[in-house]
């Protein structure tokens, strides 16, 4: 681990992955080839949305069509690999006890739920869209036929030199002589998004490559499951025995000696046979040889607690950690929200309902008739005479779904609001000794066994805190004023004993998720160690309705993987100077050890499909070679309790020229990494300004050492081949991250948060909103996020991430049956667009000129402060309203201070990029 930084994020991992010896044979073989049947893979479509003008930030994934071969050195000697170890093309590789069904298939973890809004009322009719969204350029080449060879050449990718670097002295050297062919396959396509570099080309120069304004780096999303991709069942990896690093699609192989030369570090290494093979043809049987990416699937019993199931996750619990000091109002959207979440729970689902206030409610299922519970202390950590008198007592505190709905639905109705008359911020709230006791009952008898001998629930169990003020009482609380002349000592000890709590949580494999709503700040620092800790998140809501309920329910269910590692290896060039995600560097000694392994180890939390980690790197001197490599091994545990370790090899060219250089890079992914690292810095408020000013430095610097300067003009113009990235900063600015727009500190910080962990998807939408039309027959056309999309006679649909804003024109609203098929058409598409994004958004549907409309006014830029030349340039849409629409657009809107994207740029003597 030399050389390597600590992890960003404040998450912290209390255990290590497991790993199992390996056996010393290798079984069988079973994979599912990318595509092998003369029809290609079927994808879902996506929405259909009206191209816009003006094309907006669309990612550009490295284009590997060439880059991507192996090369294999043929040789009289070779096998010929058995039959049994290739399955027919459409065989799912990995089969457990019971096949899910297909509704309940994930692209994350082996799960996909159905739609998350089973209560709500559905709107009439789902819109229609004229023209499919065009897809992202991604690294495969689409074809429908197998892979095609290309001819062959007598070129190697082993190095030239004569004399070997001392560190990696073997046979290499001799091997060039032994090349006789090489062939480059080109690939079916096969949607990845799992790894999205901020370029698809490396600068050489490593003056220019590695400057700060503008970086590069990766988003590495680990939970986010590949389709179609190859597996390998009940059998360990090849590994370089030096580096550590996973035999892959572009290595070299001696087909004669089944030897394998390390694309990291260059040594040659033995297959154990597995390699040796009569010619090249034979190898491409091998999914590792066949693919970048492929998936090892361990699912033999090599844990004490492994437990074979057709679905650990219905299984597992779901403790409720519901807050009792709640007033009437906020309670009745309460019990609606709770209502509609047990009958969406899976019928074998074990739940349990534990209420806090100053003391702990445990609630016992067992009593049909009444609500009846248990009653402990919450000025104290409960002791352990108490919670064995609770779990060995009559009472049954977890209960499957199906034999118990009814005696939930009983006590969720019997809760009353807060009586006292003290105010929200002081009302005794006993949240830390809950969560004690509701681990405890998760534990139930086992908690009194050996470590070694403990059968552990079946799969991530989960405890759900449903909050609506601090936690003030009992064992990390904090006191009700903030002028308590002990306050920051008490503060610092709360958040140490969150911290601990949920370490303790993560080791039972509890994910504790905290939901908060309500309009009393819930001291969000004190409580975010305890989400964090565990694997979960800290949520903040207006209220406990529709957006609370939501992702109660998406909580409950989402996927997760546990026991998970991600190591990275890169080419000796490449340096890893900072991560940020919901990891920490794994402790070396946890996982196997090689003579040179210098790889980077994170220890994940938790593996979700919404989360991913953002890589920044440099390079260590000038690049002398035509490619460098990376590769990503994620090793998790997932809900069906088999070991995956998925590994992902990517190789990128090097260049020399700058402009091919910029013109690689991907403005959207370029932009959320560059956010991931400024939102780091944001502690506060007050750092949180400062951050912006970094925005103006980066875009200045940006355009100095890569844009030119304008003939006869002092500004300097901004690399054309960036041209969407400064308007992604320029959102970012003003934007919830890091501008004004959200008024608490408590909402921000929780923001922030999620924003660092988020995935891709997530993040682009969280830095720049996503604004859609609607047009007559219920299509929608795509257009940039500026206020001269608020006309009049239309409905707009804004997504940003973590809110979704439906904006009803003034004239649209005017004509009823008009505006209610517009707004019909918009929460469709609104549903659609955020079925299975967690955290759910907010979603609010307001008329032109209401107070709410604030909320859509501050996300857009306001353009119509630019001159008419320059809105038509940025906005061509302006050109098909008439003279007295756009007379009438003018006047609607009102004036203020904050500048225009061109007013700003041209604020830091910068000629705005011409758009696309």
């Amino acid at each position: 681990m030399a050389n390597q930084p600590k992890i960003s994020s404040a998450y912290s991992v209390t255990f290590a992955p497991s790993n199992p010896k390996s056996p010393e044979v290798r079984p069988e073989t079973k994979f599912t080839p990318p595509l092998s049947s003369p029809v290609g893979p079927t994808y879902p479509s996506p929405p259909v949305i009206v191209p816009n003008q003006i094309p907006l930030p669309s990612v550009r994934v490295p284009s590997l069509n060439t880059a991507i071969q192996t090369n294999f050195i043929p040789s009289p000697y070779g096998r010929t690999p058995t039959p049994s170890s290739v399955t027919p093309p459409n065989h799912i590789a990995l089969q457990l006890a019971r096949s899910p069904s297909p509704t309940s298939v994930s692209p994350a973890n082996g799960i996909r739920d159905g739609s998350l809004y089973p209560y709500l009322s559905t709107p009439p009719g789902p819109p229609r869209f004229s023209s499919p969204l065009q897809p992202a350029s991604l690294p495969f080449r689409t074809s429908t036929a197998t892979p095609q060879q290309l001819p062959l050449t007598s070129g190697s990718s082993l190095p030239t030199s004569a004399s070997p670097s001392p560190r990696y002295s073997n046979s290499s050297v001799d091997l060039q002589d032994q090349v006789s062919e090489a062939s480059e396959d080109l690939l079916p396509f096969i949607e990845v998004t799992n790894v999205l570099f901020s370029a698809s080309k490396v600068l050489k120069h490593k003056k220019l490559v590695n400057r700060t304004s503008l970086g590069f780096g990766a988003l590495v999303s680990s939970g986010r499951d590949i389709p179609l991709g190859p597996q390998i069942i009940q059998q360990d990896p090849h590994r370089c025995q030096n580096c550590g690093a996973y035999a892959n699609f572009y290595c070299t192989i001696l087909i004669g000696s089944g030897q394998w030369q390390c694309v990291i570090c260059r040594n040659l290494n033995g297959s154990e046979g597995e390699y040796i093979a009569s010619s090249k043809e034979e190898l491409r049987t091998l999914p590792e040889l066949l693919s970048p990416f492929v998936d090892y699937v361990q699912t033999g019993n090599k844990r004490p607690e492994f437990v074979p199931v057709s679905d650990s996750r219905t299984s597992a619990p779901v403790v409720l950690v519901i807050d009792e000091c709640l007033d009437e109002p906020h309670l009745q959207h309460l019990q609606g929200s709770l209502h509609a979440f047990v009958d969406y729970l899976p019928p074998a689902t074990r739940i349990g309902i534990v209420l806090f206030g100053r003391t702990v409610s445990v609630y016992d299922f067992s009593e049909e008739l009444t609500a009846s519970a248990d009653v402990l202390p919450g000025r104290i950590s409960p002791s352990r005479e108490s919670l064995k008198a609770l779990i060995y007592g009559t009472g049954l505190y977890l209960s499957p779904v199906h034999a118990s709905r009814h005696v939930a639905h009983l006590i969720i109705s019997s809760l009353r609001p807060y009586e006292l008359n003290f105010p929200e911020a002081s009302r005794d709230r006993c949240l830390g000794t809950a969560v004690e006791v509701a681990l405890a009952v998760i534990q139930g008898p086992s908690a009194e066994l050996p470590r070694g001998a403990i059968k552990r629930s079946l799969g991530n169990s989960r405890i759900i805190v449903c909050a609506g003020g601090p936690n003030t009482h009992g064992p990390g609380s904090v006191p009700h004023s903030f002028s308590h002349p002990n306050y920051a000592y008490m503060e610092n000890s709360a958040l140490k004993w969150m911290e601990n709590l949920g370490c303790e949580a993560h080791r039972q494999n509890t994910v504790v998720d905290i939901l908060c709503a309500g309009t009393c700040p819930v001291r969000v620092p004190v409580l975010q160690p305890l989400a964090k800790a565990s694997g979960g998140v800290l949520i903040v809501h207006d209220d406990f309705g529709e957006a609370f309920g939501v992702n109660l329910q998406r909580a409950s269910t989402r996927s997760a993987g546990s026991h998970g590692l991600l190591e990275v290896r890169c080419s000796d060039d490449i340096l890893i100077t900072q991560v940020i995600g919901p990891g920490e560097e794994a402790n070396v000694d946890n996982h196997e050890s090689f003579k040179n392994d210098s790889s980077l180890s994170i220890q994940m939390l938790s593996v979700e499909e919404m989360q991913c980690f953002a890589l920044s790197m440099e390079t260590r001197s000038d690049i002398k070679s035509d490619h460098v490599y990376f590769q990503f091994a994620i090793q998790y545990t997932n809900v069906y309790l088999a070991d995956i370790s998925r590994v992902i090899t990517v190789r990128l060219p090097t260049v020399d020229s700058v402009s091919a250089y910029l013109e690689s890079i991907q403005d959207e992914v370029a932009s959320v990494i560059i956010a991931k690292r400024t939102l780091l810095r944001a502690k506060n408020s007050s750092t949180a300004n400062d951050m912006r000013a970094t925005i103006d430095e980066r875009v200045r610097d940006i355009a100095l050492k890569f844009g030119t300067q304008t003939p006869s003009s002092k500004l300097y113009r901004f690399p054309k081949e960036l041209n969407l990235l400064p308007e992604l900063l320029f959102h970012l600015k003003r934007g919830p991250l890091l501008g004004n727009i959200i008024g608490h500190e408590d909402e921000r910080s929780v923001l922030r948060n999620l924003f660092l962990n988020a995935s891709f998807d997530l993040s682009i939408r969280m830095v720049a909103p996503r604004c859609l039309m609607h047009r007559e027959g219920g299509t929608f056309e795509e257009l940039p996020a500026h206020d001269l999309v608020m006309q009049s006679d239309s409905a707009v649909v804004l997504d940003h991430g973590t809110d979704v804003f439906i904006w009803l024109g003034a004239e649209l609203a005017s004509q009823a049956g008009k505006c209610a098929a517009a707004l019909a058409a918009c929460r469709t598409l609104t549903e659609e667009l955020t079925e299975m994004r967690f955290p759910a958004p907010r979603i609010l549907a307001f008329k032109e000129g209401s107070s709410q409309a604030r909320y859509f006014v501050s996300r857009l830029i306001p353009a119509h402060k630019d001159p008419p030349y320059e809105q038509e340039a940025r906005f061509p849409q302006l050109r098909t309203l008439s003279a007295e629409q756009r007379t009438k657009l003018k006047s609607s809107f009102i004036h203020f201070d904050e500048p225009s994207f061109c007013e700003w740029m041209r604020g830091l003597k910068i000629s705005p990029p011409e758009p696309s």
